[in-house]
């Protein structure tokens, strides 16, 4: 089995990129976002940490989250998380012998992606990154358009205006 070794750096924050095991087949996440929100919820109260920002898609998503002083255990967290939210499924998914054996359901991948926040710079680049993903994989025109990201509650706190990504050939470093 491959030794995956994960940065620890407690008190940072974090990028996340989390996919379902299925991508570009379903719509999952969107259509179960209420449960995906407790699932969260749920995972704070377990875990405190900041959700400074999210943006949920059908087949994946991604986020920004904090952890709290001397905490490096962004692991256990999405443990809790992707867990949470497949009991809260019924069970209709394919799930493959292996993943029977170790007692899984077929919903998540098993790994995500994440990075290390380096600076205010990284932070506002993958800030933007995550607002403008649904534009990006075309599910909305504008970035306003997408509900289901935290783009509207930073727009409350006058972070971005709310004609941000608005149709406008922006691009996101890296985003080529």
């Amino acid at each position: 089995m491959t030794n995956y070794r994960r940065a620890r750096a407690p008190g940072a924050t974090w990028f996340f990129t989390v996919n379902l095991a299925e991508r570009g087949s379903n719509c999952l996440l969107v259509e179960h976002v209420d449960a995906l929100r407790q699932a969260f919820a749920y995972t704070r109260r377990q875990r405190p940490f900041r959700l400074d920002a999210v943006v949920i898609l059908p087949d994946h998503l991604h986020c920004l989250w904090s952890l709290p002083d001397g905490d490096s255990d962004y692991s256990t967290r999405w443990n809790l998380l992707k867990g949470h939210f497949s009991r809260a499924l019924e069970k209709s998914e394919y799930i493959s012998p292996n993943r029977r054996l170790h007692r899984e359901r077929g919903i998540w991948q098993r790994r995500f992606w994440e990075h290390l926040i380096r600076d205010e710079d990284d932070f506002n680049h993958h800030l933007d990154y995550i607002h403008w993903n649904p534009v990006k994989h075309g599910w909305a025109q504008r970035v306003i358009d997408w509900p289901h990201s935290s783009f509207h509650r930073l727009v409350e706190q006058g972070f971005y205006s709310p004609d941000w990504g608005g149709g406008s050939n922006i691009q996101i470093k890296g985003d080529q």
